[in-house]
C-alpha cells in the first residue's frame, strides 16, 4: 500500500462563496474582459430567442395563415421590407443571426480565454513563490507528488472554470430566465403547462450536486496519489531495479490506478444520472406542449407558429440545463482544486524580516543551551559550545546524534525550542535569513545540480564568470572543465547525472567558494568521495576554509584530524569535546567512533 504521507488531508465544509471570494483579487485587475464577457450576454440571449418566431412566422405563412398576434413584436421581424418574398426574407434573417451569434460567442469565448490565462498566471507564481517561502519542516511531511499536482492539475482545473465555469453559469442563467419570460409573455397557461417538470429537476440538481462535490475530492485525492508514486518510483529508480521491484511497484501503481478509475466511473454515474433525468425532462415537457397545444389549436385558441415557438424555446431553456452535467464537472472539480490550493496558501510561510543586516562577519558562532525537537522526537538537548573566528572544528557521533541538525539550526532552517545561536554577538533571530545564508556555504553530502549550464551551477546566477572561473581553479576543477566539449557551458543533465559522484562534489566545493562565505559547513562532504579524487578535494578544501569558519560533520578521518576541536555528539547530547589525540587517550565514545569507523580505514591506507 501507499504510505499515509501521500493521503490527502481531510477539509471540513467549505463554501463556495468563500472560495470565489478569495478568488476575486485574481481577477478584480481584469475587470473590462469580465464586463466585456457580461456585456455581450443579453445580445447573446437575443440573438438565440430570435430563430424560434421567424420560423413559427414561415410555418403560419406556409400554411397560409398570418403571424401569430401572441408572438408581437418578434413576429413583426419576420415582415420583409418593400416587395422582398417573406420566406427569402426569413431565410436571411436566420442566416444573420447565426452569423451575430457565432461572432458574439467567439468575442466572449475569447476574452473569458485571455482573463483566465492571465489569472492563471498570477495564480500559479504567487503559489509557487509561496512554496519557496515556506519553511524546510513543511517540505519533511509534504510529498512532492501531491505538491506538484497543486501546481499542475489543480491549478489547469481552476482554468477549466475560467473557460466554462462562471461567466458561461451567468450566461446560461439569463437565457433560462430570458426564455421563460417570453414563454410566459406569450401564453402563460401553455407556458406553465411547459414549466411542470423544471421543479423536479432542479431537486434533483441540488441533490446530486453534494454527491458529485464529494466524489470530485476523491478523485483529485487518488490523482495526487498516482503523482506521488509516480515521483517517487521515477526518482528511485536505480532502487527500484537493483532491487528487482518491477512487479511489486506496478501491482502497488495498478491498485493506485484502479481507485482513481473508480472514483472517475463514481462520478461519470451522477453525471449520467443529472443528463439522463434532463433528457427525460425535455421529451416530458414537449409531450406535454404537443398534447395541451395541440387541444387548444383544436379550438382556435392557439396558433401553429405559437406551438412551435414554444417547443424550440422550451428545447433551449432545457438546454443549459443537458449541459450542467458537465458545468458541474468543471466547477466541483474546479472547487475542489481550489480548496487544495487555498489549504497550500495558508501554511505559514517564513516571515519577512526586519533586522540589522551585518555588512561583513567575522564569524563567531556561539551556541547557548540550544534544545531542538522534530514534532515529538527530540535531536539536541541544551547543546552549548564556541567557535572563533577563523576556527575549524568538527562534529562526530552516532547517525542521529544530531550533527546535521546543528548546522540546519545555525541557518535558521529550523528555529530551535530553547537557547539561542549567536553570531558575531549577534542572535541570529534578529537576522533575516537571507542575510544571514548569504555570508555561509553549506556543502552536503548529496549534490544536487540544476538542468542548465556548468558555469549557472556553480555561480547560481549570483556569481560573475570571473569568480565562477576562479573558484573552479581553486578547487582542482578547471581541468576538468577543459576537457568539456562547451567548458563552463556544458549541459547538466537532470540531477548531474552526466557526472560522477566526485565531480559533482567537486563542482558544489567550487559553488560554495563562489558566494565568499565567512562561515562554511561541511555535512560528510567528502563521504562519497574517491581516494584519488579525495586528495585534490583536501587540499581544495585547506585552501576554502582559508580565513573563515568551519564547521564539519565528519565521516572520515583525514577530514579531522587537523581541526581545533572534535565535539562529540551522542542522543541530541554533547558528551566529549577535545582534539584527536586527547579523545583517543580518553577512551571514550570518541575513541569507540574511531574503533567502529576508522581504524578499519587506518589500517586499509
Amino acid at each position: 500500500m501507499i504510505p499515509d504521507i501521500h493521503e490527502e488531508v481531510a477539509i471540513g465544509k467549505v463554501y463556495d462563496a468563500a472560495l470565489v471570494r478569495r478568488l476575486w483579487p485574481y481577477l478584480r485587475v481584469h475587470w473590462r474582459l469580465i464586463a466585456f464577457a457580461l456585456l455581450l450576454i443579453p445580445l447573446y440571449s437575443l440573438v438565440q430567442a430570435l430563430p424560434g418566431p421567424l420560423i413559427g412566422t414561415a410555418l403560419d405563412a406556409l400554411i397560409g395563415v398570418g403571424p401569430s398576434e401572441e408572438l408581437g413584436w418578434l413576429a413583426a421581424l419576420a415582415d420583409p421590407p418593400g416587395d422582398l418574398p417573406q420566406i427569402p426574407w426569413i431565410s436571411f434573417l436566420l442566416f444573420l443571426a447565426m452569423a451575430i451569434g457565432a461572432g458574439v460567442e467567439y468575442a466572449r469565448m475569447l476574452s473569458m480565454t485571455v482573463m483566465g490565462q492571465r489569472a492563471l498566471r498570477q495564480i500559479r507564481g504567487d503559489l509557487f513563490d509561496h512554496v519557496q517561502r515556506l519553511p524546510l519542516r513543511f517540505f519533511d511531511s509534504y510529498p512532492v507528488g501531491r505538491l506538484v499536482t497543486r501546481l499542475g492539475n489543480d491549478i489547469e482545473s481552476v482554468g477549466e472554470m475560467f473557460y466554462s465555469g462562471l461567466v458561461q453559469l451567468v450566461a446560461d442563467l439569463f437565457v433560462m430566465i430570458l426564455f421563460a419570460s417570453l414563454l410566459f409573455w406569450i401564453d402563460w397557461r401553455l407556458a406553465l403547462v411547459a414549466m411542470v417538470a423544471v421543479p423536479m429537476l432542479a431537486g434533483a440538481a441540488v441533490i446530486l450536486r453534494w454527491k458529485v462535490r464529494q466524489v470530485y475530492r476523491l478523485v483529485r485525492l487518488k490523482i495526487a496519489r498516482i503523482n506521488a508514486q509516480l515521483q517517487e518510483t521515477i526518482t528511485g529508480m536505480k532502487v527500484v531495479q537493483l532491487f528487482a521491484r518491477e512487479r511489486r511497484n506496478y501491482e502497488e501503481f495498478r491498485e493506485v490506478n484502479k481507485e482513481h478509475r473508480d472514483a472517475w466511473i463514481t462520478s461519470i454515474n451522477y453525471d449520467s444520472l443529472l443528463s439522463a433525468a434532463v433528457e427525460m425532462a425535455v421529451n416530458l415537457t414537449i409531450a406535454f406542449i404537443l398534447w395541451y397545444g395541440a387541444l387548444r389549436i383544436g379550438r382556435g385558441e392557439l396558433g401553429l407558429g405559437v406551438l412551435y415557438v414554444f417547443v424550440d424555446y422550451m428545447r433551449r431553456f432545457y438546454r443549459p440545463l443537458q449541459d450542467l452535467s458537465a458545468k458541474y464537472s468543471v466547477m466541483q472539480s474546479s472547487m475542489a482544486s481550489l480548496e487544495r490550493i487555498y489549504q497550500l496558501l495558508d501554511e505559514e510561510p517564513e516571515a519577512h524580516e526586519l533586522g540589522q543586516a551585518p555588512q561583513q562577519v567575522r564569524g563567531e558562532i556561539v551556541f547557548e543551551n540550544v534544545t531542538f525537537a522534530y514534532k515529538d522526537e527530540l535531536v539536541l538537548r541544551d547543546v552549548s559550545f564556541r567557535v572563533a573566528p577563523g576556527e575549524r572544528i568538527a562534529l562526530v557521533g552516532h547517525t542521529g546524534s544530531g550533527k546535521t541538525t546543528v548546522l540546519k539550526l545555525l541557518l535558521r532552517l529550523y528555529e530551535p525550542q530553547a537557547g539561542r545561536i549567536l553570531v558575531d554577538g549577534l542572535d541570529i533571530r534578529a537576522i533575516p535569513r537571507r542575510d544571514l545564508r548569504r555570508h555561509m556555504a553549506f556543502v552536503l553530502q548529496d549534490v544536487f545540480l540544476f538542468t542548465g549550464e556548468l558555469g549557472y551551477n556553480i555561480g547560481l546566477g549570483q556569481a560573475p564568470q570571473s569568480e565562477v572561473e576562479a573558484a573552479a581553479r581553486t578547487v582542482h576543477l578547471e581541468d576538468f572543465v577543459r576537457r568539456l566539449p562547451d567548458g563552463y557551458a556544458e549541459q547538466v543533465s537532470e540531477r548531474g547525472t552526466n557526472f560522477s559522484v566526485g565531480e559533482r562534489q567537486l563542482i558544489s566545493f567550487a559553488r560554495a567558494l563562489a558566494q565568499k562565505p565567512s562561515i562554511l559547513l561541511l555535512d560528510e562532504a567528502t563521504a562519497n568521495v574517491d581516494t584519488e579524487t579525495e586528495a585534490f578535494v583536501q587540499d581544495a578544501l585547506h585552501r576554502l576554509i582559508e580565513g573563515k569558519t568551519s564547521i564539519v560533520v565528519a565521516h572520515r578521518l583525514s577530514t579531522i584530524r587537523d581541526v581545533a576541536r572534535i565535539y562529540v555528539l551522542h542522543k541530541g547530547e554533547l558528551r566529549e569535546v577535545g582534539t584527536h589525540e586527547s579523545l583517543l587517550e580518553k577512551r571514550g565514545l570518541y575513541w569507540r567512533l574511531y574503533q567502529l569507523q576508522y581504524a578499519a580505514q587506518t589500517r586499509a591506507a
